[in-house]
């Protein structure tokens, strides 16, 4: 069994923290050191917790004082859900956020003074295992504390330690809002085959087998994805003429570095 030397509190069972929950447990962690606090979890997460005789909503003097509290409310949902956790938390409890654009100082008020604190981005593909979460961690987290955030995260993809908090928005924009991206390469890819001839299911099926193919490569390969895309490029064959276009004077690239432009001038936003 896994062990953080205490108890694992998780706030908010919603998706991401659901399958966080169910993450932890592939890992090995015992159901008995883990401890869930969520008014209203799902039909799948409560059949969960009972499977497991996971606690649920337990009284503080129930919990005892956490190791660990993974704070995965909906963001505006803080100022409700973190005040009456505070008093659940010693001093030497860290708290690791996947809470979207708050900071570590906004997320400290409502902790006891100077708590160790790890803020991170995961991102949607977090729901079938194979997220990629960025993370940080105050000075007050020891490299203990933050190889046990590590772990916690890993149980949902992988993760990608940054040297400074205002590099979560970069994040943010990258990660967190690229499979937003992606989509909408696989739209943009289905309608241009439509727009060659292909029957729309079709074109669509194409795209999506495509897009989800490449990925699973790109994730199995050690080569650079420049490496990959070279070797799909026969000399004055079709992948050259396509990349051409894509990779000429108005292609694609240009409009990828403005959007993560604006989706970190945003993520600042949401955070200040």
């Amino acid at each position: 069994m896994r062990d953080i030397g205490g108890k694992l509190l998780l706030l908010g069972a919603g998706h991401m923290g659901g399958a966080m929950l169910e993450g932890w447990l592939r890992l090995g962690f015992d159901p008995k050191n883990v401890v869930v606090i969520d008014p209203r979890p799902n039909d799948r997460i409560a059949a969960l917790l009972s499977e497991k005789a996971i606690a649920l909503n337990p009284t503080p003097d129930e919990i005892g004082v956490p190791a660990v509290v993974l704070l995965a409310v909906k963001p505006q949902m803080m100022d409700a859900a973190l005040p009456s956790l505070a008093p659940m938390l010693g001093p030497k409890t860290m708290a690791v956020s996947i809470m979207a654009g708050k900071t570590i100082a906004t997320i400290s008020k409502y902790l006891p003074a100077g708590a160790p604190i790890v803020r991170s981005m995961p991102n949607i593909p977090a729901a079938v295992g194979r997220g990629v979460t960025g993370a940080f961690a105050s000075p007050g987290v020891t490299p203990d504390q933050k190889q046990i955030a590590d772990t916690l995260l890993s149980a949902i993809g992988s993760v990608e330690w940054v040297d400074s908090e205002a590099l979560i928005d970069a994040v943010t924009a990258v990660s967190g809002s690229g499979p937003g991206y992606i989509f909408f390469v696989v739209e943009a890819l289905a309608k241009a085959g439509v727009e060659a001839g292909l029957p729309e299911d079709l074109a669509m099926r194409l795209a999506r087998a495509t897009v989800s193919g490449s990925g699973e490569m790109l994730h199995r390969s050690s080569e650079t994805a420049e490496a990959l895309r070279k070797s799909v490029m026969s000399p004055a064959g079709t992948t050259v003429a396509g990349l051409s276009v894509l990779m000429g004077e108005e292609g694609i690239e240009p409009f990828f570095v403005r959007a993560v432009a604006a989706a970190k001038k945003r993520a600042g936003e949401l955070a200040s």
